[in-house]
């Protein structure tokens, strides 16, 4: 059975994992397949919520021998599509659903007096790589209006939607874990922070929290990590710079140059220069209209928003000073992680029953990603396991 599990958790459907199997010599249908996962991903979904119970009543031990020394937790969302369960063959009011996804992290570095890299790196200052990457997060850039009422359900950028492998380059102590549900964030934190508490994040000398500008993430923060080091993803930051370059450049020199410009001074930590800038810009061009319809075009709108977020993060983007504590500076670890997810969980088609359809798939997953052996662990501890100690009692 955990042969059959894991196929359903790493390949994209169950009609692939099926497949598979049935070339190994494990004859399964689909159907059968995906009630299985259902069972296991079921399990695991309690197991996760026992924890969150066990931490909250400060029961909950840490399963690791000694805290690590750097650690961050990254916060980010993918989503998915939905449809209403009980209604018979095919698709009934589809929506959109948002998965939210941390990946926790311990990391290997070293701080330093002096700032290991004053400059920005050439991958961002390549124009054709900036404007494909900027492309690529435009629904995040796009989505300042939700970000400040804190919505839960912006568009995700996916920077390698690549089918999960296990990284060669990493230090053989390295370990990613992940948590992922359709919770909202209020249930989430939790979530995250019981896994935090299992890894022992809190005893570590380095800790970060590294998320875009969206408010639900910064409640996560404050709520459940408040010690951790805050710091806003600079590629947001980058894309808002380089949207409102753009719209304001007098041709493509002009825009380049302003994007190179504001780009240097928030990595140097010179934020309040770029927001003074912005303002400069805003004063002259004026404010975009207050209860129309969005229009993207409108270069006024760009500028708004850029000093929008660039005012909300301000806070939250000291980056020499990070950099100096050996702390990311980027979101990248949990936006590939989304894409990963995102592998299994949506596709051509790919509709879940809600409200829980795609929950157990989700935990599956996170299993499966886990570097932490965590799925042959549950099935070892299984009722059922020949190989299960049994409890005194």
């Amino acid at each position: 059975m955990q042969l059959i599990a894991q196929a359903a958790g790493r390949l994209s459907s169950f009609a692939d994992a099926a497949f598979a199997l049935g070339l190994a010599g494990v004859p399964v249908s689909a159907r059968h397949l995906a009630r299985i996962a259902a069972e296991i991903g079921t399990e695991l979904v309690r197991q996760r919520d026992r924890k969150v119970v066990r931490r909250r009543r400060r029961q909950l031990p840490a399963r690791v021998a000694a805290p690590p020394e750097v650690v961050a937790v990254e916060v980010d969302g993918g989503r998915l599509r939905s449809r209403a369960a009980g209604c018979g063959p095919g698709v009934y009011q589809p929506q959109y659903k948002e998965e939210k996804i941390a990946c926790l992290v311990n990391l290997h570095t070293t701080t330093s007096e002096q700032d290991p890299q004053p400059e920005p790196p050439a991958s961002l200052l390549r124009p054709r790589r900036v404007e494909r990457l900027v492309r690529q997060m435009k629904g995040h850039a796009g989505a300042q209006a939700d970000e400040e009422a804190g919505s839960e359900d912006a568009p995700t950028v996916v920077a390698t939607p690549a089918e999960p492998q296990r990284r060669t380059d990493a230090a053989p102590d390295r370990v990613r874990t992940c948590v992922a549900s359709l919770a909202d964030s209020r249930s989430f934190g939790p979530m995250v922070a019981a896994e935090a508490q299992e890894r022992d994040f809190y005893r570590a000398s380095r800790r970060a929290f590294v998320a875009d500008g969206a408010a639900y993430n910064w409640s996560i923060q404050q709520g459940y990590f408040a010690d951790f080091e805050p710091i806003t993803d600079l590629l947001h930051v980058l894309c808002y710079l380089y949207l409102a370059a753009q719209a304001t450049g007098a041709d493509d020199a002009g825009r380049w140059s302003l994007y190179v410009r504001w780009l240097g001074a928030c990595w140097q930590g010179r934020v309040a220069e770029v927001i003074a800038a912005l303002r400069v810009v805003q004063g002259r061009i004026g404010e975009p209209p207050k209860g129309e319809e969005r229009d993207e075009r409108d270069p006024r709108r760009s500028v708004a928003e850029a000093l929008s977020y660039l005012g909300n993060n301000q806070s939250r983007m000291d980056y020499p000073r990070y950099r100096r504590a050996g702390l990311p500076i980027t979101s990248s670890l949990v936006e590939s992680l989304v894409g990963e997810f995102n592998a299994r969980v949506k596709g051509r088609g790919k509709f879940w029953n809600r409200p829980l359809g795609a929950e157990p798939i989700l935990q599956l997953r996170a299993a499966v990603l886990s570097e932490d052996e965590r799925l042959a662990r549950h099935f070892a501890q299984r009722p059922g396991n020949p190989y299960r100690r049994r409890q005194a009692g």
